[in-house]
């Protein structure tokens, strides 16, 4: 695939995070559909409430039956969110919305190719009230699973949007793809560019100044929207994402960093994977606002952290001699 941009789409160029795709991303990982290094305790902690939402509603057993990956999933199940400040709930209702007519039609497409679902999935899919069926399995997966860590989650989200966006209006289109999946590559051609995309479409595809939306996932993988009615976006693995749902496992024997600066102080340090305010460390690790503050001032003396101001927020980045201890 390929995205054809122009200088115009710099400016309309977005970020937004998506707490209804996390939720559906969540729910594939407990099925074991999708994995993602380093959320094995989060996992083991929420599977017995995984299981139980699974035999209380079938229709999250149907929402699982239609996701696949390498081929289509009905859009109307994962709108891409239209703007920067929408919540779950506003997503919700744009999932709760969707004309029956185009949910019945993205869901024969989807299931176009995929082993026949469970008869009591199949049952779901032909109800008249199959949209508002899966947008109940949605929320459900989203109050249970998600929703009870979503400050962490949305600490890393917003760290890894500020990060890229600035990037983006810095540096241009080449660093702001540069490392965002091995799939995606930017190529520069005169007034005009394109992201390459390594997938199966061929096709070519313009913004006409619409500008692209990125949405950084802790739980997902690439994605993009391509098709009408939903913006040009791209959804991309955000930075900072192993270990973010609270402090390392106190089991996890201790390394060569944490003999060197102590456990608690070079978790804050592995933490600044990607810039972050004190604020953003506390409610990512779980620690205390004392505590973090302190671990920050020690590593700062010690040359190991500097400190930017950007607008009334100071943040915290790992200096070259960080990252090399921190193994970045």
């Amino acid at each position: 695939m390929r995205i054809e941009v122009t200088p115009a789409d710099l400016a309309a160029s977005r970020y937004a995070i998506s707490p209804l795709g996390e939720a559906v991303w969540a729910l594939r990982i407990y099925a074991g559909q999708h994995s993602v290094p380093g959320l094995g305790p989060w996992v083991a902690r929420g599977r017995p409430a995984f299981e139980q939402l699974r035999r209380q509603m079938p229709e999250v057993g149907a929402l699982l039956a239609l996701l696949r990956r390498g081929g289509y999933n009905a859009d109307f199940i994962q709108p891409a969110p239209a703007g920067t400040g929408q919540d779950f709930a506003d997503e919700l209702a744009v999932v709760r919305a969707t004309p029956l007519a185009q949910a019945r039609a993205e869901l024969a497409r989807n299931l176009a190719g995929l082993r026949t679902p469970p008869a009591y999935a199949r049952q779901i899919y032909d109800s008249p009230q199959v949209v508002e069926r899966i947008a109940d399995a949605i929320e459900a997966s989203w109050t249970t699973l998600v929703e009870p860590d979503w400050p962490r989650l949305r600490a890393v989200l917003e760290r890894d949007l500020v990060h890229r966006a600035g990037r983006l209006l810095a540096y241009g289109w080449g660093a702001a793809i540069a490392d965002l999946d091995p799939r995606l590559r930017w190529v520069s051609g005169g007034g005009l560019g394109a992201i390459e995309v390594a997938d199966r479409d061929p096709r070519s595809y313009s913004l006409d100044g619409q500008g692209l939306l990125f949405i950084p996932t802790v739980f997902g993988t690439m994605i993009n929207y391509v098709e009408p009615p939903w913006p040009f976006a791209i959804v991309y693995r955000a930075s900072g994402v192993a270990g973010l749902l609270g402090p390392p496992d106190p089991a996890r024997p201790d390394d060569a960093l944490d003999r060197l600066v102590g456990r608690s102080r070079a978790t804050v340090l592995r933490a600044l994977a990607l810039p972050a305010t004190t604020s953003q460390l506390v409610v990512q690790l779980g620690l205390s606002l004392g505590g973090v503050g302190d671990h920050l001032a020690v590593l700062h003396d010690a040359g190991l952290v500097t400190r930017v101001r950007s607008g009334r927020a100071v943040r915290y980045r790992r200096t070259p001699l960080g990252d090399a201890l921190a193994g970045g």
